[in-house]
Parts: structure tokens; C-alpha cells; sequence
């Protein structure tokens, strides 16, 4: 089984070019540096407002194709295979591949100095001009409906023996600018968000559904002064269904096979006949410096953090095995409530003949045994 997660989230001081969204589970899926159904929108510097700069100005390695070098060009990976992904087998053509390349093999990579098709690309001036930009990461994405966790961490991801992994060193870097991970979580949701005329109509009342399916994480800021910061989210997942007048089981978009993707990213859980299947989550929050040290300036000396880890927004989630359906149903009549008490009335005086008949019968019978 599959569910949605949905995000929106603004990092003012780290650029898109240095932020990378990964998924794992404990079934042992990983997905690295997701790019379906994620969109990266440059945000202005800080200084100037923050404001979203064009999307056409968000394509870091801009498709700058080697044909005008040969056609027989095959450009070198400089030490590792080309990735699997190469547009030429066995040769990586773009600064990308070059970068795909070097994490296979868990290379830290840099500004790409030295390498012809980042030079080519101008690589390093483009991630020089992003320096002081934020970035705001929107979207959804599907994950198994299993233990697990997603983050948002800087630079590539790859796996070092049995550690995930990430290249910190342009986050890291001075001269690259003064990182933090600063965060506003505008939206995280998990499933199809409630249609408006779902959360204020039941019957012909204007009362809502449910006044308790909110998104806790909702409009949540974080502020960070320092660039070895790492914040966790512990969330835990309830499933939660919404069943309209009339619902029956079938029709419903879950019934398709989650494996083969025909629902597209943000239809899954909507039911033709206007029922939803979707998430509700509780959640506690952990921060600490990746220095170490204790939280004694608030007021915690006994409180003490590990040295080691990696920066960056981390969403732990767990799935709880209950599940809360609300059902609307119509407003009971007079004439129903009145049903109701004659049925109730009704049922005690049967019971109470029963009983009566029961002691009745068996004071009868203890009474001519002893006649005897």
C-alpha cells in the first residue's frame, strides 16, 4: 500500500543547487535526490525580500549538448564508471553525469574544479551566483505506507558502506556563502488535502466534518545560526476516511494497483462518489548543534547532544495501526427519535417479562420439590 506526502517548504539561506530531498523505509527503498513530482523555486536573497525568482532560472546545469566537440566525443569521468543514466554508454558527456559518476563511487565532488564539462558549463560561476539565494521546495511524492523517513539535507546523497551519506563540502565552504537551515514548513500533509465543501457541509448544515484534522506543522519556522544544525520531526501517521451520503465501497481510487502509478501524484484517496481516504498526524519536534554540547542557555544543563551527524530537516514518520472514519449521516427526525424511545421502552418490558416469566417458573418448580 502507498500514500502522498505533500510539502512546501522555504530554506532562505541555502540555494537549490545545494538541497537534496531523499526517501527510506524500512522495507529497504531508498529514494535519492527525488525529482517527480518535486519542484526547487530560487528565492531571492533574504536582504531583498526572498522573493521567487522566474523559474527558467532554475536550471542550474543548463543543457549545453557536446555535439559541437565531434560526434565521436566521450567525455571523461575523471576516475569512477559513467553512471548508468549516461546519454553516451561509458562516457559522461555533461557536469552532471560527472557528478552522478562521482557518487556512485562516494566521491565528494566540490565546484567541479579541473572537470572540462563543468568548465564548459560554467558550473562553478552558476553556484557562485546562487550563493546568497534561498530556495522553496514544493510537491508531492508517493512512499510505501511503512516506518519510515524523508529529509531534506545538503548536497548529494550516496551510500558509504551501510551509512547514507551526503557531500557537505560547497555547503560547508565559506567562500560559498553563510548557510543555515533556517525553514518555514508553509504545508506538509500527508494524502489529499479536504475539499472546502467537504470540511463545511454535513447535510444541510453549515457545521464542518471535523474540527480536528489539521496539519500541526503548518506555517512552523525555525530559525538556525549556525550551519552544523540538524532538526528531527516525529511524526505518527493515522489513517483517517471521509464517507458522504450514499458512499459504498467501490469506484474508489485506492482499489487500483498502487505499484503501477495510474492515479497521478495529488488524485490518490478521491473517490468518484465524493468519499476520501487521507492522513491525520500527530507530531514532536527534537534540534540540536552537530557540535555537541548541552542546551544549558535554555535552561537544560542535564541536557547533552552527540557530536556527528548531518544538517538539515529530517521527518521521521510511523504508521498507527487505528484507523478514524467519519461517516455523515442524516439528522435524525422527531418522528425517528420517537421511534427510537418506543423501541427502547419496548425492548426493557420484554426483558423484564422475560425475567419475570424466569423467576416465576423457577419458584414454581423449587416449590413442588419440596411439596414432595
Amino acid at each position: 500500500e502507498r500514500m502522498e506526502i505533500h510539502l512546501n517548504i522555504s530554506f532562505p539561506r541555502v540555494p537549490c543547487e545545494l538541497l537534496t530531498l531523499d526517501v527510506m523505509d524500512v522495507s529497504g527503498e531508498q529514494q535519492t535526490g527525488v525529482k517527480h513530482g518535486i519542484s526547487k523555486v530560487q528565492l531571492a536573497p533574504a536582504s531583498e525580500g526572498g522573493r521567487p525568482i522566474e523559474v527558467r532560472t532554475l536550471d542550474l546545469h543548463a543543457d549545453e549538448p557536446a555535439d559541437h566537440l565531434g560526434p565521436n566525443y566521450c567525455g571523461e569521468c575523471y576516475g569512477p564508471p559513467a553512471p548508468a543514466t549516461a546519454t553516451k554508454p561509458g562516457c559522461c558527456q555533461t557536469c552532471e553525469e560527472v557528478r552522478e559518476a562521482y557518487a556512485s563511487v562516494s566521491w565528494a565532488f566540490g565546484k567541479g574544479e579541473g572537470v572540462a564539462q563543468c568548465e564548459r558549463e560554467h558550473y562553478s560561476e552558476k553556484l557562485q551566483a546562487q550563493r546568497d539565494q534561498g530556495c522553496r521546495i514544493e510537491g508531492g511524492f508517493r512512499v510505501n505506507k511503512v516506518v519510515g523517513n524523508f529529509h531534506i539535507a545538503p548536497g548529494r546523497s550516496f551510500s558509504n558502506g551501510m551509512m547514507h551519506v551526503h557531500d557537505l563540502n560547497n555547503y560547508l565552504d565559506p567562500s560559498q556563502g553563510d548557510h543555515t537551515f533556517t525553514h518555514q514548513i508553509h504545508h506538509l500533509r500527508f494524502g489529499p488535502q479536504l475539499p472546502d465543501d467537504m470540511t463545511t457541509k454535513v447535510g444541510g448544515k453549515s457545521t464542518a466534518w471535523t474540527n480536528h484534522h489539521l496539519n500541526p506543522l503548518d506555517n512552523t519556522e525555525q530559525v538556525a545560526t549556525d550551519a552544523a544544525f540538524n532538526y528531527m520531526y516525529f511524526l505518527k501517521v493515522v489513517s483517517t476516511s471521509y464517507y458522504p451520503l450514499g458512499w459504498k465501497s467501490k469506484g474508489h481510487s485506492s482499489d487500483l494497483d498502487d505499484s503501477s502509478d495510474l492515479v497521478s501524484i495529488g488524485q490518490h484517496g478521491l473517490g468518484q462518489d465524493g468519499s476520501l481516504e487521507t492522513h491525520q498526524y500527530s507530531v514532536t519536534s527534537h534540534k540540536r548543534s552537530l557540535k555537541g554540547g548541552s542546551d544549558s542557555s535554555e535552561g537544560h544543563k542535564e541536557r547533552l547532544h552527540a557530536i556527528g551527524g548531518i544538517p538539515g530537516v529530517f521527518f521521521s514518520y510511523d504508521i498507527s495501526p487505528m484507523k478514524v472514519i467519519n461517516r455523515e449521516e442524516r439528522t435524525k427526525s422527531f418522528t425517528g427519535f420517537l421511534t427510537g424511545v418506543c423501541a427502547i421502552v419496548g425492548g426493557t418490558l420484554t426483558v423484564a417479562a422475560a425475567i419475570d416469566r424466569g423467576v416465576y417458573e423457577g419458584a414454581t418448580r423449587i416449590k413442588k420439590l419440596h411439596q414432595r
